[in-house]
């Protein structure tokens, strides 16, 4: 998407609008070798193309967003990266949010040049918003943050993540009250302040929270932002579990990948069964 011009309405404003025109669901394109070798492809750059632009034409224009994983795209080398700048093309031309799934946390002059890469207009890997790790200190992943207001773009902090293992450091305490899972959303939400204080109806900073954490984990009526919620499917989580956790959000974006992309490689099987989910997530 090399050239793509600055967008004149914030994330937060666009992904409420996908959300309601399409319903909330985030398909994750994963091209990981189990699920090339389930459609009949190889395991190869070929074999990746097809996957992920064959997933890409089903699923951008039914889904609010779409959520290419860099790593299995990267896992190929330079061409991997090519097919990635191909699906991000394709999916935005196609009407979808792409939420570039890259999780990518440094500091000083290395995060700006993440930023730059992923969240200016001019790079070819050019995303409506990404996914940012902020265990080096919240104000490490402020150039992302800086850069995607420039360029009306969004970005998901992770908070209260979905694999067991996080919870040994995002429920620990950073004061008497407070995980850290929540003094991330609370800094998120601090940073949406200017964004509403102007008339948005969301800011565009998310934050990350696993479908499947447990009720009341984590407080998120105050964000103000969206909530990428992953975990649906093949990870447990339904539509009903993803309500009671996140009860209080003003925006949950759910997330899945195999349970989507398993339908394939059929176009019309993939677009059913992306719209069974979002019905889903809709009426929940």
């Amino acid at each position: 998407m090399s050239g793509a011009a600055i967008m004149t309405t914030g994330f937060g404003d666009r992904a409420v609008e996908a959300a309601q025109q399409r319903g909330p669901l985030c398909a994750g394109i994963d091209p990981h070798a189990q699920l090339l070798r389930d459609w009949g492809l190889p395991d190869t750059v070929e074999g990746l193309r097809t996957f992920a632009l064959s997933a890409a034409e089903a699923l951008a224009p039914v889904a609010a967003a779409v959520k290419p994983q860099s790593a299995f795209f990267e896992r190929f080398g330079s061409a991997g990266v090519r097919v990635l700048e191909e699906t991000i093309t394709l999916c935005r031309d196609a009407g979808a949010l792409v939420i570039l799934d890259i999780k990518r946390g440094d500091i000083g002059s290395t995060a700006q040049a993440y930023a730059d890469a992923y969240l200016r207009p001019t790079s070819p890997l050019f995303s409506d918003a990404v996914t940012v790790s902020p265990y080096l200190g919240f104000g490490s992943v402020r150039p992302f943050i800086d850069n995607a207001l420039a360029a009306g773009s969004g970005v998901f902090v992770l908070a209260r993540t979905s694999n067991p293992e996080g919870a040994a450091i995002q429920q620990a305490l950073v004061d008497s009250e407070r995980s850290v899972a929540q003094s991330i959303i609370d800094e998120a939400a601090v940073c949406n302040t200017a964004e509403i204080a102007t008339g948005a109806r969301l800011g565009s900073v998310g934050v990350v929270v696993g479908a499947t954490v447990d009720r009341g984990a984590v407080q998120l009526s105050g964000l103000a932002g969206a909530v990428l919620a992953p975990g649906l499917g093949a990870q447990g989580a339904s539509a009903s579990d993803l309500r009671e956790a996140l009860s209080g959000a003003p925006l949950v974006f759910g997330s899945t990948s195999r349970d989507v992309l398993r339908a394939g490689p059929n176009p019309a099987d993939l677009r059913r069964r992306a719209r069974d989910v979002a019905d889903e997530l809709r009426a929940r």
